[in-house]
């Protein structure tokens, strides 16, 4: 389960944040792509255990989906595929590139101070 690592990985950063800016973390917000290789609901749930003791004990994850959205070159338009069978354009079947599924990024850590 590397949603463990990634987890751990979250509680460092955001108590980095939180040193520097002398202040409690209350949530974490992260963006997981659909592709990102992520189960939300393992991260969820790997955070929870891994926030034990640390003192992100009390924060909140905030997880927001990301779509996997792929540019078409031929009808020229981005579009939001609902499954992921083959990375095409869903109108006119064309392979093409994919913009945006791929993230795992922290995008906010909402402190107290």
């Amino acid at each position: 389960m590397h949603e463990l690592s990634i987890a751990v990985s979250l509680i460092e950063a955001a108590t980095e944040v939180a040193a520097n800016q002398s202040g409690i973390v209350r949530a974490v917000h992260v963006r997981v792509g659909a592709l990102s290789g992520v189960v939300a609901e393992a991260l969820a749930s790997a955070y929870t255990m891994a926030r034990i003791g640390t003192p992100l004990e009390q924060a909140e994850l905030v997880i927001e989906p990301v779509p996997v959205v792929v540019e078409c070159r031929r009808c020229p338009a981005k579009r939001e595929l609902l499954t992921f069978d083959a990375l095409v354009c869903p109108i006119c079947g064309n392979v093409e590139e994919v913009v945006r599924g791929r993230e795992l990024e922290i995008t906010a850590v909402e402190i107290e101070e």
